[in-house]
C-alpha cells in the first residue's frame, strides 16, 4: 500500500479473497435467477451489486500495484514537490486533483472523504459549500503530469475514480446530462425521465446523488413545474418516471428532508395523487409515505393539505393504490396535528366504509384507532354506525392485532357516548363478544374491554339502583 494513503484498503490477500467469496455468491444469485420461473428483481440487484464490487476490487488492485511500483522513485523527489501539487488535506503529490465550490483543489479521494463524513465546509477556507460537486482540475493534473515526467515520475494512469457508492466520473457525467436533457425537448425530457427511473431503482448509489446539489431536485422535476405554471397538459407517461424517480430517490434517508423542503415538491405530488395513471398516483402516495418518515416531513406535508387528495384517492378504493394510500395517512396521523386535518377532510366516513366492506382492514383499523383520540372522530363514528361495524369485526377475525385496535376503539366510544351502551350490552347478551376478548385477547385488548364492561355494569346498578 502507498504511504500516501490515496488507496486505502486491504492487502492484496484480503482483496483476492474478498474477490472469490463475492464470486462464489455471485454464482449462487445467477443460478436462483436462472432456475425461477418468475423474474426475482432483488436477486438481479444484488448481483449488479456483486458485480460493482468485483470491478472495483479489480481497479483498486490494478492502481494500488501501479503506485507500489512507483512508490520509491516518488518518495525521492517528496521534498521537491511544489506546494500547488500537494492536496492541502494529504500533504502528497495530488493524483486525482478536483476543484471544489469555493474553488480551491484537492485530491479527490481526500476531499470525498472530508465531504462523506458529514464536513459541508472547504477545509482551507471555512467557507459552507453552496453543493458538494467535485469537478477535475485539468490545469494542474496536466501542470503534475509534466513535472512529473520531468522529474522522471511515472504517476499511474489515470482511471475511473470510484467512490464508496461504487459510481465512477462517467456515472457522474452521466446523470448530470440526463438532468440536463429535462429542460430539453419532450422527447429527450422522456428518454432522460425512464433513464432516470430506471437508474434510482436499480442502482441505490444513484439516489445518494440528488443530495449533492439543491438544484439536482428541481432539475428532475423541471418539466412537471413548467408545465403546471403554464396550466398545461403533462404527457403521462413522462409525469409517471418524473414521480416514480422521485419516490426512488426519497428512500435515500439523506434525502428525505432535502425533497420536502425543495419547493413545488409537495404540490406536485398533490397533482399527480388528483391525475395520471393509477401507477402514477399510488406512487405519489409511496413517496408521502417514504418522505414521513421524518416528524418535520409530517408536519410539512399536513401544511400543505396533502392529506385531502390521500383521503380522495382512498376513497376511489383503486386495489392498486389503496395499500400505499393507507400507509401515507398512517404515518402522517402520527402527530396531531394531522388527525385534526384527516377528520376534518372525512377520513372517518371513507375509512369505516372501506371496513364495512372488508377492505384493508388491518390498516385501516390501525387508521381509526388512532383517529379515535379525537373527539369529532368520535362523533361521526357513532352517527355512522361505528359499533356494530367494529364488533362484527371482533367476532369473525382471528387477527389479534385487528380485534385489538377494535375495542380499543370501542372502549373510547364508550367513554364519551352513553348513546351506544344499548347496543354493547345488547351484544353482550346475544355473543358475550367483549367478555370473550376479556378473556382471551391480548394484554391491551382485556384491559380495555374490561375497562367496557365495568362502565356498562355501573351503569345497570346504577339504573336498578335507582
Amino acid at each position: 500500500m502507498a504511504k500516501s494513503g490515496v488507496f486505502e484498503g486491504d492487502p492484496p490477500t484480503t482483496a483476492a479473497a474478498k474477490a472469490v467469496e463475492l464470486k462464489k455468491e455471485l454464482q449462487k444469485l445467477v443460478k436462483s435467477i436462472v432456475d425461477e420461473d418468475d423474474v426475482n428483481l432483488d436477486a438481479i440487484e444484488r448481483a449488479q451489486q456483486m458485480l460493482f464490487a468485483l470491478k472495483e476490487l479489480k481497479l483498486k488492485r490494478t492502481v494500488s500495484l501501479k503506485l507500489r511500483n512507483n512508490h520509491h522513485n516518488q518518495e525521492m523527489v517528496s521534498e521537491t514537490v511544489p506546494e500547488e501539487f500537494k492536496c492541502p488535506l494529504s500533504k502528497e503529490l495530488m493524483r486525482d486533483p478536483v476543484i471544489i465550490a469555493t474553488g480551491q483543489t484537492y485530491d479527490r479521494p481526500f476531499i470525498q472523504k472530508w465531504l462523506k463524513a458529514g464536513n459541508r465546509t472547504c477545509p482551507q477556507t471555512q467557507q459552507v459549500l453552496s453543493h458538494t460537486i467535485v469537478t477535475p482540475n485539468h490545469l494542474i493534473r496536466d501542470m503534475i503530469t509534466q513535472w512529473c515526467d520531468n522529474h522522471g515520475i511515472n504517476l499511474p494512469n489515470s482511471v475511473q475514480y470510484i467512490n464508496d457508492e461504487g459510481l465512477t466520473e462517467a456515472d457522474r457525467d452521466h446523470f448530470l446530462s440526463l438532468l440536463g436533457k429535462m429542460s430539453s425537448t419532450l422527447s429527450e425530457q422522456k428518454e432522460a425521465a425512464k433513464e432516470l427511473r430506471l437508474l434510482t431503482k436499480q442502482t441505490p448509489s444513484f439516489r445518494s446523488l440528488f443530495g449533492e446539489s439543491r438544484d439536482f431536485i428541481p432539475q428532475l422535476l423541471s418539466p412537471l413545474s413548467q408545465s403546471k405554471c403554464e396550466s398545461g397538459e403533462v404527457h403521462s407517461d413522462l409525469q409517471e418516471d418524473i414521480i416514480t424517480t422521485l419516490l426512488n430517490l426519497s428512500i435515500h434517508d439523506n434525502n428525505k428532508k432535502l425533497v420536502v423542503e425543495t419547493p413545488m415538491v409537495i404540490s406536485l405530488l398533490m397533482d399527480a395523487l388528483r391525475k395520471g395513471t393509477i401507477q402514477t398516483r399510488s406512487n405519489a402516495a409511496a413517496a408521502l409515505f417514504t418522505l414521513s418518515a421524518l416528524d418535520s416531513n409530517k408536519a410539512l406535508i399536513g401544511k400543505s393539505g396533502a392529506l385531502k387528495p390521500l383521503i380522495d384517492l382512498l376513497d376511489e378504493g383503486h386495489p392498486l393504490a389503496m395499500k400505499d394510500v393507507a400507509s401515507a395517512i398512517f404515518n402522517l396521523c402520527i402527530i396531531h396535528e394531522n388527525k385534526v386535518r384527516a377528520v376534518r377532510d372525512g377520513a372517518v366516513r371513507v375509512i369505516l366504509e372501506k371496513i364495512a366492506n372488508r377492505t384493508h382492514v388491518d390498516e385501516l383499523l390501525s387508521i381509526l384507532a388512532m383517529l379515535s383520540t379525537n373527539q369529532r372522530a368520535i362523533e361521526e363514528m357513532g352517527e355512522l354506525g361505528a359499533v356494530s361495524c367494529l364488533l362484527g369485526i371482533i367476532r369473525e377475525t382471528s387477527c389479534a392485532r385487528n380485534k385489538e385496535n377494535c375495542i380499543a376503539i370501542l372502549y373510547t366510544i364508550c367513554f364519551n357516548d352513553r348513546s351506544k351502551w344499548k347496543e354493547m350490552r345488547e351484544e353482550e347478551s346475544i355473543n358475550r363478544t367483549i367478555s370473550q376478548l376479556a378473556r382471551n385477547g391480548t394484554t391491551r385488548a382485556k384491559r380495555k374491554a374490561n375497562g367496557i364492561l365495568e362502565r356498562l355494569n355501573r351503569a345497570v346498578n346504577i339504573t336498578h339502583t335507582a
